[in-house]
């Protein structure tokens, strides 16, 4: 792996920054189809020539309905992260998501058979159990060569029945201190094994009625600010390494645009009011709640301008091998428009290299 990129930071000096290229390729997480190096030769492509900033892996793929995507054995995906990172001209950030309970990428063949679900661990209550299952996850995801885990969900489950949060088990539950005691465990286990984790979904999902996987999700009616606590504490007591948005809609927040798109819900409420300077990362933008309304264009201007750092697209909706060449060749036109700031891509660029700098050098 080459830390070109990331010397200066590492040397305590200012950095110079790159090409405008290069850091919007920075800005990009990014799904791909592939199990070995040959296989995945167009992601390679990305990494090495794009400069993509990560990778965000699955077990299963689904628009080809198949069970062949990335995952099949412990020496596979250690080759597979390892040929990545040798692309790479700063550390890519090999991202999983990897809660426990239905959401979990890593199984069986990977040492971690059936991880207990948040909810689970939520009634049990007891902060011991959450963590030796977090060191569990945190050992082989280390050992994989995994350096972002997208976990722990922090909303609180105010829906019991919310098709994303509540019914599938992905929150502690209603409380917020019972949220916290858990996702602090979870946290403090993966910083000890070298890894980052995420905050899921800011400004809270777990009063949602509808998944913004399918469609538009309004909580308008159902979110209060007690959803926000989680995420004002854990980065207030500095264990906020990223924030991922969700696509929800709140008009009270923004009457115009879901929170992912929102510069009132990232900008002012989340890095104003609670003070995060950190990362933010965006849901996957090819959901159906931000595909199914906004156009590529439309949507790489609004969430780089809301305050989004990462721009998620997962390739796991729809596919698009070509997707990290169309969004920086979009995200170039923007910029020779005039429609974006190229000191905002720069700030963004910034947090994301300061974030690498922390990652421990292999």
């Amino acid at each position: 792996m080459c830390w070109a990129l990331l010397v200066p930071l590492l040397l305590g000096a200012a950095p110079e920054l790159p090409p405008l290229e290069v850091q919007i390729g920075q800005l990009l997480v990014v799904g791909f189809r592939g199990l070995t190096p040959a296989e995945s030769a167009p992601i390679l492509e990305d990494v090495r020539r794009r400069h993509l900033g990560g990778v965000i892996l699955f077990r299963r793929d689904v628009p080809l309905q198949s069970e062949r995507r990335n995952l099949e054995s412990v020496a596979q995906l250690r080759d597979l992260i390892a040929a990545l990172q040798a692309a790479a001209s700063a550390p890519l950030l090999v991202a999983i998501d990897q809660e426990g309970g239905r959401v979990r990428r890593l199984e069986g063949a990977f040492g971690l058979p059936r991880p207990p679900s948040a909810g689970r661990l939520g009634t049990l209550d007891d902060p011991a159990v959450t963590r030796a299952e977090a060191e569990k996850t945190a050992r082989v995801l280390a050992a994989l060569g995994i350096n972002l885990n997208l976990a722990p969900v922090v909303d609180l489950a105010i829906d019991p029945q919310g098709p994303a949060i509540g019914a599938v088990q992905r929150s502690y539950g209603r409380d917020v201190e019972r949220v916290l005691r858990h996702a602090r465990e979870v946290i403090r286990a993966h910083r000890a094994a070298g890894l980052l984790t995420a905050l899921k979904h800011f400004p809270g999902h777990g009063s949602a009625g509808r998944d913004t996987h399918l469609g538009f999700a309004d909580i308008t009616g159902t979110w209060s600010r007690v959803e926000l606590e989680p995420f004002r504490r854990l980065a207030r007591e500095g264990l906020a390494d990223a924030v991922v948005t969700a696509h929800v809609f709140n008009r009270t927040l923004d009457p115009a645009a879901p929170a992912t798109l929102s510069a009132a819900t990232i900008g002012t409420l989340l890095r104003g009011e609670l003070g995060f300077d950190g990362v933010v990362i965006s849901d996957d933008l090819q959901m159906g709640a931000i595909a199914g309304h906004y156009d590529l264009t439309r949507t790489v201007e609004l969430a780089l301008t809301a305050g989004v750092d990462l721009l998620v697209f997962a390739n796991n909706s729809v596919y698009d091998q070509q997707i990290t060449a169309r969004v920086i060749d979009t995200t170039l036109r923007l910029v020779e428009a005039g429609r974006l700031d190229r000191g905002l891509i720069a700030r963004a660029y910034q947090r994301v290299a300061r974030l690498k700098a922390r990652l421990p050098r292999r």
